[in-house]
């Protein structure tokens, strides 16, 4: 699966000025989350932010460097949803404004899918919709093996539930080496996906996420179980209603079929010409999808 600083999104930014102001806001994040609430589990605080009014849904982002739940803000997902939905948005432990261990074993699946129902627990919510996108979609397996009584329903994009093959491991081993060589060779690699015409507030901003991220917290989570753990024996017990979808062009696509092919109660959304990336920033094109599947859910309850 694709980590890496995707240029186009940035492009993109920087021709719009919502989007600016997105980017001017997360920013300001870890400052604005000092007077947001986090929940706390055994010591380690999650941030995070709730939006919008009815039923609960939850939303956990991938790994893509430096944002966190800023993601779905800056991807557009957040105004569509909070019309209909109380969205409930997590930085996961390591990312945005949540705290940052650095040791491997603060990682495990386990922890993960805590940190979640933590968070479901402070604000006294007992039952929830549920949205992850590649690293937020193999926690919310985990969520479905250790907490499946807090979830209506699951819509997981772009992740499995399986150990990774050797050319996702190759993968992510080269995310790793670039993590072990330390803040300025991370910087340095971030500000060089930066376009040179790039209008220097939002430069200025980007790099200011980036600087702020930490990267050794993001090695600590690669190194735990992350890739190696497998929740393929708990597909046949998501019974709860889930939607899970792919681009077509995603090196992982197969698996995430193949996946959704062994739950009993499962959509499969298929994403022509969308790899990794473009299968979660697209959000026009995914969320008709998300929206008719919570829209059916919550009239089958």
């Amino acid at each position: 699966m694709s980590y890496i600083l995707n240029q186009t999104l940035i492009m993109d930014l920087n021709r719009t000025e919502s989007a600016h102001a997105r980017v001017i806001y997360s920013q300001m994040s870890p400052i604005l989350a000092k007077i947001m609430p986090y929940a706390n589990n055994q010591g380690v605080r999650i941030h995070y932010e709730v939006e919008g009014n009815g039923p609960p849904l939850e939303l956990l982002h991938a790994h893509q460097f430096w944002a966190g739940l800023e993601w779905f803000r800056m991807l557009g997902y957040v105004e569509p949803l909070k019309k209909k939905y109380q969205l409930i948005l997590i930085d996961v432990r390591g990312h945005g404004a949540s705290d940052k261990p650095h040791n491997p074993k603060a990682y495990l699946m386990k922890t993960l899918a805590a940190d979640i129902v933590a968070v479901l627990d402070q604000l006294k919510v007992g039952e929830a919709h549920f949205l992850g996108y590649s690293m937020g979609g193999i926690v919310g397996f985990a969520l479905a093996k250790y907490a499946p009584e807090r979830f209506y329903s699951m819509i997981i994009g772009g992740a499995h539930p399986y150990r990774f093959t050797t050319d996702e491991q190759a993968l992510l081993d080269s995310i790793i080496q670039l993590y072990k060589k330390g803040k300025d060779a991370y910087v340095a690699e971030c500000e060089k996906q930066l376009p040179p015409d790039m209008a220097p507030s939002v430069r200025a901003a980007m790099l200011g996420m980036i600087m702020a991220s930490d990267p050794e917290a993001f090695l600590a989570l690669f190194l735990s179980e992350y890739g190696a753990s497998s929740f393929e024996e708990v597909l046949p017990t998501m019974k709860m209603p889930c939607l899970v979808y792919a681009g077509e062009k995603d090196p992982s696509y197969s698996r995430m079929k193949k996946c959704a092919e062994s739950m009993p109660n499962t959509t499969f959304v298929s994403l022509p010409n969308l790899g990794h990336l473009g299968a979660w920033r697209q959000s026009s094109i995914i969320l008709p999808h998300i929206l008719k599947f919570l829209e059916k859910v919550s009239q089958n309850p």
